[in-house]
């Protein structure tokens, strides 16, 4: 987990600490303030892969929502999500796995559908299915 320290109120919060928020935000279904706290701090993209590895279904489920809104509101922005999202690709968990690619379907810029296709040859049957069903949406079916 990310290690660098933020000031909050006179408070020292670690990064990892901020990312346990995000995550119990996300949980609770609190996307919007998420949201909210995405758009004025970039650097919280690179934390979406690890978002995805949250054991937690609710967690990895606001993660979808909260990029739904983020392509509404800030598409030039969503890209800086690919590469923590393509360091999941290669996760021991197809879930994750899984979970990755469908944000990458969500997000739908050409880099993003490029790594999607690669996942049809993800040895997880599953993850195939995801990966296959995003590309025929977007019209580049397989």
């Amino acid at each position: 987990m990310p290690q660098k320290k933020n000031q909050q109120a006179g408070k020292t919060v670690s990064d990892g600490e901020l990312l346990q928020v995000i995550a119990d935000f996300l949980h609770m279904g609190h996307v919007e303030n998420i949201v909210a706290m995405y758009k004025q701090e970039s650097r919280y993209y690179d934390w979406t892969g690890t978002l995805l590895t949250d054991e937690r279904f609710a967690v990895r489920l606001g993660v979808c929502v909260l990029f739904e809104y983020l392509i509404e509101d800030r598409p030039e922005d969503v890209a800086l999500a690919i590469p923590s999202l393509v360091r999941q690709l290669e996760h021991e968990e197809s879930w994750v796995r899984g979970e990755a690619v469908n944000v990458l379907g969500i997000i739908g810029s050409r880099e993003a559908l490029s790594w999607v296709e690669k996942m049809t040859a993800d040895p997880d049957n599953q993850v195939v299915e995801i990966a296959r069903d995003i590309l025929q949406q977007a019209g580049r079916g397989c």
